[in-house]
């Protein structure tokens, strides 16, 4: 209800929204993050299978790595800590295991400060000299809203459930209706997803997914495909 104590204004869910949908205009949607090659081995051939795929990719990966960093340079942003803020781009930059990841990092990074431009005057200044990656960019645009750390993580986490979950749609394929079931499983797990990666201390933050990095790499000269990793 408005007005209630510790609520998230609606300015800023709408902000939110706005920066985590897939129809933000920076690629998010052209990525399978290894899951199309998953199908072209028979391993993702049904809606349990592709719906254990992501939720496994949450908790394994996602939460452990980049959910871990926007956690983390949303504080850097905020506290001008710029020494921080090139430290843990780095490391996203340092360990994509695939050309493919590292390709959709960059890509949807500059993409994304591109569309930011249009928001705020000071953005190419503030990401002088990086090679910008998508998580501390998010985290850019969200430290500019009066979102929490953890309410910002929520709707990073959601857009990539929404991404992923229309990949398998479309790439398994799968009905919309299998779409939504599985994104009700993934709203369910993101909560602890979320908690785990805030509480993350840098020395256990990895992106060590060897599998999923097999197929991110398969998927590179993988004869016929829809998405570009």
């Amino acid at each position: 209800m408005p007005g209630t104590p510790g609520a998230l204004p609606a300015s800023s869910l709408l902000q939110l929204i706005w920066l985590a949908s897939p129809a933000l205009p920076i690629g998010g949607f052209s990525y399978s993050e290894g899951l199309e090659a998953g199908v072209e081995s028979g391993e993702l051939a049904n809606e349990a299978t592709a719906a254990d795929w992501i939720a496994d990719q949450l908790h394994l990966s996602l939460a452990r790595a980049d959910l871990s960093i926007v956690a983390q340079a949303i504080g850097a942003w905020r506290n001008g800590d710029v020494a921080r803020l090139h430290a843990l781009n780095a490391w996203v930059l340092q360990t994509r295991e695939s050309a493919e990841f590292l390709l959709q990092t960059e890509q949807m990074g500059r993409s994304f400060v591109e569309w930011l431009k249009l928001h705020h005057t000071d953005v190419a200044a503030r990401f002088e000299g990086m090679s910008i990656t998508y998580p501390v960019a998010f985290a850019f645009a969200a430290s500019r809203t009066d979102a929490a750390v953890r309410d910002s993580c929520l709707a990073f986490a959601f857009g990539w459930a929404e991404n992923m979950t229309g990949a398998a749609v479309k790439c398994v394929p799968l009905g919309q209706s299998a779409g939504q079931r599985m994104l009700g499983r993934l709203a369910q797990e993101i909560p602890a997803a979320v908690d785990l990666a805030i509480a993350l201390p840098d020395e256990d933050r990895q992106a060590f997914s060897p599998m999923l990095a097999i197929h991110s790499a398969r998927h590179e000269t993988q004869y016929s495909r829809l998405f570009r990793s």
